[in-house]
């Protein structure tokens, strides 16, 4: 049955031109259009459909009041059309905060060969949101653990985390709950160029810990959080006592830069055992083989669980290929993280996509 999608945009050529990209894949049905907020409501009772496309600025309301009034009265899944400026970009990561799945930027019309990428792009992502989960809203604020810095033994600890879908959120959820004196994390999220510095400025906010853009040979020091730059691979490498950020430009690997596997797999092989690794909710297989080539280096390795991620691919696929050594809901990952890079020795249990269990290995202790 097909997927059908409600257009609300007030530009006449963006809902044209986003009728034609989505309407060109008989997955879905374009069942309407709306030019602002009261038009969609009206239509959303009407039509029914099964996911929006939501601008992020609207005249007579705008697109985040639209969306906090929707997630609460008739939560259904959207997914964010946004401009590539830093109000864009603003505004739509408050509108993840506020229970948007995913966001696209505006079509470009100036170049054919853009316009095809784009429209495979858009068409993924509203497939992947009609099947997303919705988050719970409000999202319960979360106290900072308390430090375990005497736990961990050496300095050289750091913590790498990769996500996509849902991911701006659940990577505030993780670093929200760190101390401020946590070992560094660096973080590769799916983004665009545009995003990723919003974004880190948002985790900045959102904890005890500093967070910024990662740049080309700065130091990793704990207490600090590192975002890959949208566009760029990030990966760690040592250089005598330190690990250092490097970027490169490197080709996309499983269709993304920066990709996960790039940096999971540049810490695999520079700071082995005295990592950890968490793969969080995300669309496709980006960070699976780095995360098992993580494990098989001696690092510790989770995924979030499907029951909490807003799409179960990239955790998925992790656990599928036997990346990860545990499966943990979001809201006990940052705990998990932290007591494995102090070495402890409570047991879980390992959850597969079915919920079965089985008890763990000592090999998986923490």
């Amino acid at each position: 049955m097909a997927i059908k999608v409600l257009i609300v945009d007030d530009s006449a050529l963006i809902r044209q031109l986003l009728t034609e990209m989505i309407g060109g894949d008989p997955a879905f049905e374009v069942v309407g259009a709306a030019t602002d907020p009261f038009q969609a409501r009206d239509k959303i009772k009407q039509l029914k459909p099964d996911v929006l496309t939501l601008d992020v600025e609207m005249p007579r309301m705008d697109g985040l009041t639209f969306l906090e009034n929707l997630m609460r009265l008739h939560p259904m899944p959207v997914l964010m059309v946004s401009s590539l400026t830093e109000r864009g970009a603003e505004v739509t990561l408050q509108a993840l905060d506020l229970g948007a799945i995913d966001f696209i930027t505006k079509p470009k019309l100036d170049v054919q060969a853009g316009l095809t990428e784009q429209t495979e792009l858009l068409r993924s992502k509203l497939k992947a949101v009609a099947r997303a989960r919705l988050p719970s809203l409000p999202r319960p604020a979360a106290a900072p653990l308390s430090s375990g810095r005497k736990l961990y033994g050496t300095t050289d600890k750091l913590i790498v985390i990769g996500s996509s879908t849902g991911g701006t959120e659940a990577v505030k959820d993780v670093i929200r709950r760190m101390p401020a004196d946590a070992p560094a994390i660096v973080v590769t999220q799916h983004i665009p160029a545009a995003f990723s510095a919003p974004f880190a400025a948002r985790l900045d906010r959102c904890g005890a810990m500093r967070a910024c853009q990662a740049e080309d040979g700065q130091q990793i020091v704990p207490g600090y959080v590192y975002v890959a730059p949208g566009g760029r691979h990030l990966q760690v490498v040592r250089s005598g006592a330190r690990y250092i950020c490097r970027l490169n430009d490197d080709a996309p690997e499983c269709f993304q830069r920066p990709s996960v596997d790039v940096l999971f797999r540049s810490v695999a092989q520079h700071v082995g055992p005295n990592a950890v690794a968490a793969v969080l909710t995300g669309m496709g297989e980006d960070g699976a083989r780095g995360l098992l080539a993580l494990r098989q280096a001696g690092a510790r390795t989770l995924v979030q669980d499907e029951a909490s991620s807003v799409v179960w691919g990239m955790p998925g696929a992790a656990f599928k290929l036997g990346g990860a050594e545990a499966v943990v809901p979001l809201d006990q990952i940052a705990e998990q993280l932290l007591r494995r890079l102090a070495g402890g020795t409570k047991l879980l249990e390992l959850r597969s996509r079915s919920g079965e269990s089985a008890p763990i290995s000592p090999l998986n202790s923490i």
